[in-house]
């Protein structure tokens, strides 16, 4: 089963790789550039056919170490 893991920097956090592209853009003449926050996605095949139980097992995964709970918020799709 395919799944997708997003993974956002939560907003009141610092995102200083975010604020480096946005200083780039604008220096190579792309100033219409307001914001830039760098976030992630995962993408997992889990070897099973129950759509919940992997759901819950990919949380845990983000849990225990795809996301920092302290610094990010994620969201796991599940492909059934």
């Amino acid at each position: 089963m395919k799944v997708t893991v997003t993974i956002d920097r939560r907003p009141e956090i610092a995102d200083p790789e975010g604020t480096t592209v946005k200083k780039a853009l604008h220096e190579l003449g792309f100033t219409d550039t307001v914001s830039v926050r760098m976030d992630r996605v995962i993408h997992l095949e889990i070897d099973s056919d129950d759509p919940v139980e992997v759901k819950a097992r990919v949380e845990e995964m983000c849990k225990q170490l795809l996301a920092n709970p302290v610094l990010e918020d994620f969201e796991v799709h599940v492909d059934a």
